[in-house]
């Protein structure tokens, strides 16, 4: 429907993903933050998972923010939302990797000619 193939949601070993607790609760939170768009629109979940082409377990799933779910089905399900944009701000922001690159840059020495 979005031109996203669907992909296993395993792992190449056929495992879902173990998580940290800590980045469990970010994935739960995300989890909440999409039921909550969703039930700010008054969708169903099953008018959502529709629309995102793909299941009303799915759609859970991510509501509970289970890792084991494609990022695929939470673009889908982001664009049913009108919130697709939002994926595009994951690690933009690259704090840590300009510091690293800044470091490196004042260590470097200036070649002169």
């Amino acid at each position: 429907m979005y031109g996203i193939s669907i992909m296993s949601s395993k792992n190449e070993r056929g495992k879902s993903p173990t998580l940290f607790p800590v980045r469990a609760r970010i994935l739960k939170q995300m989890g909440e933050n999409i039921m909550l768009a969703r039930k700010r629109r008054n969708l169903t979940m099953e008018m959502v998972a529709e629309r995102a082409d793909t299941t009303r377990l799915t759609v859970s799933n991510i509501e509970k923010g289970s890792p084991s779910v494609a990022m695929g089905h939470y673009l889908n399900v982001l664009t049913v939302l009108h919130q697709e944009a939002d994926f595009l701000k994951i690690a933009a922001d690259d704090e840590l990797g300009r510091k690293l690159v800044d470091l490196e840059l004042k260590n470097k020495k200036v070649s002169t000619k």
